[in-house]
Formats: C-alpha cells, sequence, structure tokens
C-alpha cells in the first residue's frame, strides 16, 4: 500500500457497509476499484463469486477486469475461483437476473435497427407529417425511456416532441408491438428487473445473498430505477462502494440524476466517505483554473483538488474575428506541435455540439492532417432543410419533375394537395386548371412560378436569401418548429450555415459541384477512421468523459454554444458548466479555450465560463 495515497488507502482497505468515494478527475479511481476487489478476495477472504462491479460501459467492465485479472495474476497469493468476480454493466447483470427468471436469451432483445424500424412504422400508420423523421424518432425513444427509468406515469407527462394524444398512442403501439413479437429493450431490462425483484420476495433473497459485495464506478451517471434496484440488491448489509464524482456528472438527457450521488448519505446514514482529490493527470495550472469554474456550481461536494502533475503554461484564452481564422490557428499550432517532435493523437479539439467542428474538418481535409472523429458528424447538405432548398434551386433552374415540387408544395403554406401534380413531369396549365375555382390558391400557382423565376436569375447566396425572406419559407419553419415542438432558432440556425456555405460561390454548379467534392471527402474520411492510428482526436464533451490528451483546444468557448442556448435553468447551467469542466481537465499539460466574435454574422460574446476562470489566464 506504499505507493498509494493515504486517501487511495482508505478506500481500498474499507470492508463492509456503505462507502461514498469522491474521485476527482486523474485521481485513480480505476486503480481504487481493482485494487479493492484485490483486497477483499486476498486479504478478507471474502468469496470471489459474491462480489458484483458494475459499470456504464462493456468497455470499462472489460478493461476493469483485465486490470484486475493481471493484478492476480502477479500476485502471490492466489485465491481459488478468483476469476469468478463479475464484472458487467448495469444492463448485462439485470438481463442475467431476467434470464435465469423468465427464460429470456439474446433473441428477446430488441435489435436497435428493429427498433427504428418499428417506431418509422407507427409515425407512418399515424400519418404524421414529420421533416427530421430521424431524429424525432429519437427523440421520442428518450422520452419513452426517461418515462420507464424515472417511473413516471404516461398521465402525467408532457411530450417536448410532439402534442400528449400523439405521444400516448405512439408510446402504446411501440410496447404493444414489443409483446406480441415478445421483446424487450434496454429499457425493459431495468423496469422488468424492479418488477420482479419487488414482487417476489424470494428471488430478490436469492440475489442479496448472491451478491455481497457491490461496487459500483461513475456512480454519478447512475438513474432513479438502477438506484432503486442497487439498493434493493445491496440490503440487508449494504455493501455498498460507490465511487464518482458528481462535477462530472454530464448525462441528465439520459436520465442521470447527480443529485442521487449527492444525497447518497442520506440514504445510507452510516456511509463512510473517502475523497481522492489528488490528480495525477494536469499542471498546476489547469487544475486550478478548472476549479475556479466548477466551483461556482452551487449543488455539488465542496472538494479542493490538488494538482500532482507538476508545473506548466498557463491556460490561453484566444479570441478570433470569426471561426475561419480559428480554425487557421488551429491548424497551423498543431502543424508547429508535430513538426517539434509533438505526436497527432495526443492533441484534441473538444466542443459542445457535433456540427460545431464542421469547418475544422474541411481544414484538416485539405491541409492532409490525420484526424479521428469520435461522434459522427452530421453532413449539412442532408438535412431535410438543405433538401427543400435544393427543390427551389432545381425548379429555378428548369427542373419539371413531379419530385422536385412536391417536398415544396406547401412549404410555405399554399392550400395546394399532391393531387393537383397528375404527372411525373409538373404541367402549370393543369395545376391552373384543377384549382380554377380556388382564384387565391391559382394567384399562389403564379406567385410560385413567378418566384422560380427570379431565382434562376441569382446566385446561391441571395437564393437562400429569397427563398427564407420572399417566398416566406422562415415563416413555414416557425410553424414546424411550433408543431414540433422545437426551437424555431436551431432550424434558423442551419438556414444560416447553410447560406454561409453558398457565399463563396457565384453560379448554383460551382456550389452543388463543391457539395459533391465534400460529400466524397466526408465518406472517404468515415472509411479511413479505422486506419487512422495516429491523428488528431476530435470529440464532443460528452464523448471526451474519461479520456487524457497533452494538448488540449476548446473550440467556440462563445455564449450560446458553451453554455448552450437551450440551457436556461440553473440545473442545465451547472450540467454545461460540469461539460465545460470535464473538457478543461482532459488537459495534461497544454490548455487552449479559443472563441470566435462572430459566428454568420451574429456577434458572439465569451463564454461566462472562461470568464470564471479569467484570472488565471496567459493570453
Amino acid at each position: 500500500m506504499s505507493s498509494f495515497t493515504k486517501s487511495q488507502s482508505e478506500a481500498i482497505r474499507h470492508q463492509d457497509g456503505p462507502l461514498l468515494v469522491l474521485a476527482g478527475p486523474g485521481s485513480g479511481k480505476t486503480t481504487v476499484v481493482t485494487k479493492r476487489v484485490q483486497y477483499l478476495v486476498q486479504d478478507c477472504h471474502i468469496s470471489p463469486s459474491s462480489i458484483l462491479v458494475i459499470t456504464f460501459t462493456k468497455a470499462a467492465a472489460t478493461e476493469m477486469k483485465e486490470r484486475f485479472l493481471r493484478l492476480m495474476e502477479q500476485s502471490e497469493e492466489k485465491p481459488q475461483g478468483y476469476g469468478n468476480v463479475l464484472f458487467g454493466t448495469f444492463h448485462a447483470v439485470f438481463f442475467n437476473i431476467l434470464k435465469l427468471s423468465y427464460g429470456f436469451t439474446a433473441a428477446n432483445i430488441l435489435r436497435e435497427e428493429t427498433r427504428y424500424q418499428y417506431m418509422k412504422e407507427i409515425v407512418d400508420r399515424l400519418k404524421l407529417e414529420i421533416d427530421d423523421e430521424n431524429e424525432f424518432i429519437s427523440g421520442v425513444l428518450g422520452e419513452i425511456s426517461l418515462i420507464k427509468n424515472e417511473r413516471i406515469s404516461l398521465e402525467h407527462y408532457f411530450s417536448k416532441n410532439c402534442a400528449e394524444d400523439i405521444f400516448r398512442k405512439i408510446f402504446a403501439s411501440y410496447e404493444q408491438r414489443k409483446r406480441n413479437a415478445r421483446l424487450i429493450d434496454f429499457d425493459d431490462m431495468l423496469s422488468y428487473t424492479w418488477e420482479l425483484l419487488t414482487k417476489r420476495p424470494d428471488i430478490l433473497e436469492a440475489w442479496q445473498k448472491k451478491f455481497r459485495y457491490i461496487l459500483v464506478d461513475e456512480f454519478q451517471d447512475i438513474n432513479r430505477l438502477q438506484y432503486d434496484i442497487l439498493r434493493l440488491l445491496a440490503q440487508p448489509e449494504n455493501n455498498l462502494f460507490i465511487v464518482g464524482d458528481d462535477d462530472q456528472s454530464i448525462y441528465r438527457f439520459r436520465g442521470a440524476k447527480p443529485e442521487i450521488m449527492l444525497n447518497f448519505q442520506k440514504d445510507f446514514p452510516t456511509a463512510g466517505r473517502v475523497l481522492l482529490n489528488d490528480n495525477f493527470r494536469s499542471t498546476r495550472q489547469i487544475v486550478n483554473a478548472a476549479g475556479r469554474v466548477i466551483r461556482k456550481n452551487q449543488s455539488r461536494f465542496a472538494k479542493e483538488i490538488t494538482a500532482r502533475g507538476g508545473e506548466g503554461p498557463g491556460v490561453r484564452i484566444l479570441a478570433f474575428e470569426d471561426q475561419q481564422q480559428e480554425c487557421l490557428y488551429l491548424l497551423k499550432e498543431m502543424q508547429e506541435y508535430k513538426k517539434n517532435g509533438g505526436a497527432w493523437q495526443q492533441m484534441a479539439v473538444l466542443y459542445r455540439t457535433n456540427t460545431q467542428p464542421r469547418l475544422l474538418i474541411q481544414k484538416f481535409m485539405e491541409f492532409n492532417v490525420p484526424f479521428r472523429v469520435r461522434d459522427q458528424v452530421p453532413n449539412l447538405f442532408e438535412h431535410w432543410i438543405a433538401k427543400n432548398l435544393f427543390c427551389y434551386i432545381r425548379l429555378a433552374c428548369g427542373s419539371k419533375l413531379r419530385k422536385d415540387l412536391l417536398p415544396v408544395l406547401n412549404r410555405p403554406k399554399r392550400y395546394m394537395n399532391r393531387e393537383c401534380l397528375n404527372d411525373e413531369i409538373i404541367c402549370w396549365e393543369y395545376m391552373m386548371d384543377y384549382y380554377k375555382d380556388k382564384p387565391y390558391v391559382c394567384d399562389k400557382i403564379e406567385r410560385l412560378q413567378y418566384d422560380l423565376k427570379m431565382l434562376g436569375r441569382m446566385g446561391p447566396f441571395a437564393a437562400i436569401n429569397y427563398i427564407r425572406h420572399v417566398m416566406g419559407y422562415e415563416e413555414y419553419l416557425k410553424e414546424y418548429a411550433e408543431f414540433r415542438r422545437m426551437n424555431a432558432e436551431d432550424l434558423m440556425e442551419v438556414l444560416n450555415e447553410l447560406q454561409e456555405s453558398a457565399r463563396a460561390y457565384k453560379t448554383y454548379d460551382e456550389w452543388f459541384a463543391y457539395m459533391e467534392r465534400y460529400k466524397k471527402e466526408m465518406d472517404e474520411m468515415r472509411k479511413r477512421q479505422q486506419e487512422v492510428k495516429e491523428g488528431v482526436h476530435l470529440a464532443t464533451m460528452h464523448s471526451s468523459k474519461g479520456l487524457e490528451y497533452d494538448k488540449v483546444f476548446i473550440l467556440d468557448a462563445a455564449e450560446g454554444i458553451t453554455p448552450y442556448k437551450k440551457a436556461v435553468l440553473d440545473a442545465d447551467l451547472e450540467e454545461e458548466r460540469r461539460m465545460f469542466y470535464v473538457a478543461m481537465t482532459r488537459a495534461k499539460k497544454e490548455l487552449t479555450i479559443c472563441w470566435a466574435k462572430k459566428q454568420f454574422s451574429h456577434e458572439l460574446t465569451v463564454s461566462r465560463f472562461v470568464e470564471e476562470m479569467k484570472d488565471d489566464r496567459a493570453v
């Protein structure tokens, strides 16, 4: 134990009863968990098969198991059956319980693509006119998860994606479809386990006797249902060893409840608490700057983190006139770092949303900088709004195809139906004749023809402006956002970005040729991702958690981006601050925070999080 700090040793040597271990960034929590399992097996002679270690990802469970087995193999004393300690995710552990009680097999698990297919069929059957179908389905499935994991009554739930009656119909149809096929999804693994253990005390008792020692990693990410099941399983001995960092709880959108960790000692009044407050990863400058930011949160355990990563340069905060300059600076800085003997893979660019790195990716491809993207970056030109604009432009350039007019026929509202398009080729005379008894619709048809003529004479930038403001497409988007209970600003942002991308091109042909090239390059980049072993890492703040790099750049640290504009409530802002803290603490040696003063002609201001740490900056 001499190689461990006092608090690490205290956590490792804990034996019976509940214990809360607060593990700051870079504090060696995985080592503490695996060493404690070794201590229980070797020193306390606990049966390995009665120890359960729960993590949130399969990769983390595998890594922990491998580390534990390595520790045991290097040890002189090897108790029999030490490999029987169970390491698994919540879902894997709970599915195992269901398997033994209900006879479920892997064939009963609903596959993700089938889940989406069910939802698509339900949306079609209900005749919902949804443009962003995948986004809508994702949103609704997220809400179904929330209802199950929080055990919320459907009658008292107000959907964020559609009207309540529609949501309830979708929910009922989805559940019925699964039942008919005898399939369960990942949320059912939790809700069925809760049902089973609360209704069958004999089965609960058997599992309580089986798992006498339970260790949970990344406890700050736990949701209500997972916690309730865990409390049942831990009784009556309550040998519950939980490890996590309330300051790194960033999954509220998935149902994670940081307050569960904050209230753990109220639920278990006898629980001890150990703080792993040594950060072995980062320099003093990075740790102190990050500490100043996170201290602004109210709902947290007060803690002082001590840097053990030595001294380094101050955190740099750099302002740029626009995003073009910001990206060119990052490119130059990275090339310089590589030239001076650094490795591409020791650098990372972190950002709040997965649409932010588009311009940077373009620059990387242009200058042949190798990179790896941890999250899928959506192609702007495949967005349904982009497809609508392209329909108008193709019609303006002479297309007579029904398939180009149909998607935008009522965007904005023109009170026309698809029956007025009687053939694959548009016949304007037929349309006028079809609506001859409705002169106001005929006026709309004539106006559309005039607008298309006007568009045909414009360049791409002016055309998008015309479609938005003269043809009324923005008004249509506002109405659509209201129907979908979305923020209209999100849709306007897509329009802004599309218009900005068109600015550099004089003709439609040039713009479309650029899009084709971009699509090919993106497809190539996705194919090559697995081959790129040594590349700069690009990641959202969410997916950067648990990773570390010598040199980290935070992109676009401006108000409205981070914190994200949707974060209005105190709880949302605190989550945004935790995300920023996670991003900062990924850096081991150097941290650079960048922001652009302008985005799509909008003036931006620096993020409040930067202001909160500014007395430590080196500009």
